[in-house]
């Protein structure tokens, strides 16, 4: 039986021995919302650790996903794979703790485990489960935040994953596949994948909140969390400890503006967002070489030409267009983002996704949610000339072109905490059409089953 299986059966065995579930005016102040002791009260404080932590103004939560995943057709090869991380969240306020005014301290480490059904069958950009990654125990974030002017500036810094808060969708946080959390378009032209899982970075974050409609966050990161001369950046940075500060910095900005709520003539709430982000380092033509040769020209010298610098800029929108009458968070929500990037010194120079997302719709089941989402990633011109390029010089050979993806997903809750999440996902030429091991070859379309199993403690 896997693991995921030995998990599901257990957590059903203690939901049907249970006590009843709490209240929502029930849950004490040291239960992480939806937790699983909200549905299961024996799981709730055990041994009076959380209570006891609680005292002292600590609060921690474990977490774990599980994603198994089959890759029915295409791709490079059928096969299935099982990806697990299992998470601590440890949060302080320090005012609590220590007597510090407007302080917060943050952490949290991952234990990563499996395989992942991208790099191994797959070959894609959009990493089908946003877990994958290598075998690992690692640090990602560690922080401390400090607060002034009733909450309205606060400055952050430590090690930390640019992925929580920039170019976020709170709808596109359902779905399974990578690219709808930190998208292919940063994560495929940042060096190191740039600070997002499951690589954070030092750095300082400022966030001003002059009202509760408006909120400004600007961002700087040490510009690789990883050695740059590294094969693989995970391997590099195994362990989430390389503190890496002497890098090329990568600094980030964004605004954000919410309009609606409950009270408005539609009731309906919206944000729309907009950000830059600019790289300082220097980075590798894509195409041509220091003397202006295509660098698949044999005559060249191969050495790719060194650009000075790199950005992109961004705009998210977030939309509800349903919502309960008894539960103004709940009900229909949309979301849409669209990025570009410079086409000479990227992978990927134009991306875009959108989605819907449904919750609460169905009376019997009035916390489950599903949803349909769509990602678009253009190849950049340099690499898609070097392609052209090479075919010229060398012989028969493929020419990317951009990948897209279609993922289906229903996430039903069986307690408060315990999730389980069937998806689909559909990727159309998968790393642009071209087998990234033989550039003859295309890819054919991916299909990918698969089933999450959620928990929260």
């Amino acid at each position: 039986m896997s693991r995921l299986a030995l998990t599901n059966a257990l957590l059903a065995s203690l939901w049907l021995a249970g006590a009843p579930a709490l209240a929502a005016d029930e849950r004490p102040e040291w239960l992480p919302e939806g937790a699983l002791g909200v549905g299961l009260p024996m799981l709730a404080d055990p041994g009076g650790l959380r209570s006891a932590l609680w005292e002292r103004g600590v609060k921690f939560q474990v977490n774990y996903v599980g994603d198994l995943l089959n890759n029915a057709r295409g791709g490079l090869r059928r096969g299935s794979a099982y990806s697990g991380r299992l998470e601590l969240v440890v949060d302080a306020d320090l005012e609590k703790t220590a007597g510090w005014s407007g302080a917060a301290a943050h952490a949290n480490a991952y234990q990563i485990h499996g395989s992942g059904l991208t790099r191994s069958f797959l070959g894609n950009l959009m990493p089908v489960s946003n877990v994958e990654a290598l075998p690992a125990t690692r640090l990602y974030e560690a922080w401390l935040e400090q607060k002034v002017s009733d909450g309205k500036v606060a400055l952050r810094a430590g090690q930390l994953g640019a992925d929580t808060e920039f170019l976020t969708s709170s709808y596109a946080g359902l779905f399974i596949n990578g690219t709808f959390g930190w998208p292919t378009i940063t994560a495929a032209d940042l060096p190191g994948g740039g600070p997002a899982y499951p690589l954070a970075t030092p750095g300082v974050r400022l966030g001003l909140y002059p009202t509760d409609k408006i909120t400004m966050l600007v961002g700087l990161f040490n510009g690789d969390p990883a050695n740059p001369r590294a094969a693989d950046p995970q391997v590099a940075n195994r362990h989430g400890l390389s503190f890496r500060v002497s890098d090329p910095a990568l600094a980030m900005a964004e605004a954000q503006v919410k309009y609606g709520d409950e009270k408005s003539p539609n009731g309906l709430s919206g944000v729309a967002k907009l950000g830059v982000w600019t790289h300082f380092g220097r980075f590798e033509d894509q195409r041509y070489d220091r003397a202006g040769l295509s660098l698949a020209n044999p005559s060249g010298s191969g050495d790719p030409r060194s650009l000075r610098g790199n950005r992109g800029v961004y705009g998210v929108v977030e939309q509800q267009i349903h919502r309960l009458a008894d539960d103004p968070a709940k009900g229909v929500g949309v979301f849409a983002r669209i990025a570009g990037a410079p086409g000479d010194r990227n992978l990927v120079d134009f991306y875009a996704d959108a989605g819907i997302n449904v919750s609460g719709m169905i009376a019997s089941r009035p916390d489950d949610s599903f949803g349909v989402a769509f990602a678009y990633a253009r190849i950049g011109g340099g690499p898609r000339g070097l392609d052209r390029d090479y075919a010229h010089y060398n012989g028969p050979a493929m020419v990317r072109s951009s990948e897209a993806l279609i993922e289906a997903t229903y996430a039903a809750q069986i307690v408060p905490g315990w999730t389980l999440q069937p998806n689909v996902q559909y990727v159309i030429r998968p790393n642009g059409g071209v087998d990234p091991n033989d550039v003859t070859r295309t890819l054919r379309n991916a299909t990918v089953f698969g089933i999450r199993s959620s928990l929260k403690f």
